[in-house]
């Protein structure tokens, strides 16, 4: 079945019957899950089978942002806790190669937890690179400052969750590491020149550029294009993600509903299409606004849908995992970061 190129959530923990009419009728690629979807796995894996059904098609991807720290929409009772990336990148501090391992092992085992629910892809890896006096937003969610450093820490999380069967989706691309406001409320205006932005945001992004998703970052990088953020700049899809940065994997936009965006939801969404996004992102789950998108999306078809089936092909059986044993070892070597020892045997 034709899929048009938007990914689109819904309001409650069941799909309504006006919202499995939309789908049905409008087709959306793929679907992205928040906390107010989610109650006990039973539900949430019903869910899935709901919204793949009200599309007619099985493989559709289901994505959810399960980072760890701030942002990990499955949580306690039914789910783990996991750390957010500055923990990582403080062990990779006293140990890389232990630093590494329990990124790699925190991402296999977040892999492990979303496909006993049919979730098959997490908005992760960050490459953002913060600077001191940026926003919070990204803050202890990022791998550390150097980008090298965090590019490795990046890479290890993306193998573990493609190791447990879950597409990895690198975000916010080119960087949003550096802004200065929360793109959630309002647009951030990046004044760093090009060439320190090459060797450090950007650089972060380009050891990753072979993943097979990517979401861009509502931020103005003025040096390049002052006029748009990333997400709806022709120039900054062409000359920075696919050309500095080398990515040619699926491009998805950040939320179009995020304040960070000027105009109306449809106007914000042709806007991105003509800038050069493969996919757009709609997640709050408000019919009127859903409908907005899908009337302003095309059919996927053409270098998107390579695109898009490339990416979903790169998919594959999770690894086996002695989950008890997975667990204990990640527990141990998150230890040695509270308790400031050594690396672990």
């Amino acid at each position: 079945m034709v899929a048009k190129a938007f990914i689109a959530g819904i309001q409650g923990p069941n799909v309504t019957a006006e919202e499995r009419a939309f789908i049905r009728g409008e087709r959306p690629w793929g679907f992205i899950l928040f906390k107010r979807n989610i109650d006990t796995p039973d539900q949430v894996k019903d869910l899935v089978v709901q919204l793949r059904e009200a599309t007619a098609a099985p493989e559709a991807p289901v994505l959810i942002d399960q980072e760890g720290g701030r942002v990990q929409r499955l949580a306690p009772p039914h789910w783990p806790v996991y750390p957010p990336g500055r923990t990582y990148a403080d062990l990779y501090d006293r140990d890389p190669s232990c630093g590494l391992e329990a990124a790699r092992l925190g991402a296999r085992l977040i892999a492990a937890d979303l496909s006993d629910l049919g979730i098959t892809v997490d908005c992760l890896p960050l490459a953002d690179v913060p600077v001191a006096g940026a926003d919070a937003i990204i803050g202890d969610r990022a791998y550390g400052t150097a980008p090298a450093k965090v590019a490795a820490i990046a890479r290890a999380v993306a193998e573990g969750l493609a190791d447990g069967g879950v597409l990895p989706v690198l975000k916010h691309i080119p960087g949003h590491g550096r802004a200065t406001a929360d793109s959630h409320l309002r647009l951030p205006v990046v004044e760093t020149g090009r060439d320190e932005l090459d060797s450090t945001d950007f650089a972060a992004f380009r050891p990753l550029a072979d993943l097979p998703m990517a979401m861009t970052a509502h931020v103005v990088f003025s040096a390049i294009d002052a006029a748009h953020p990333a997400t709806t700049s022709a120039t900054m899809i062409s000359q920075v993600i696919r050309g500095a940065i080398g990515f040619r994997g699926l491009l998805m936009s950040d939320d179009v509903s995020m304040n960070a965006l000027q105009g109306s939801i449809a106007d914000r969404t042709r806007a991105l299409f003509a800038a050069g996004c493969d996919i757009a992102l709609h997640c709050n789950g408000r019919l009127d606004e859903m409908r907005e998108v899908a009337a302003n999306t095309p059919v996927l078809a053409g270098t998107a849908l390579a695109r898009a089936t490339a990416a979903l092909a790169a998919r594959r059986q999770p690894a086996a995992l002695a989950r008890e044993a997975a667990r204990a070892r990640f527990t141990a070597l998150l230890g040695r970061v509270a308790s400031g020892g050594g690396a672990v045997a």
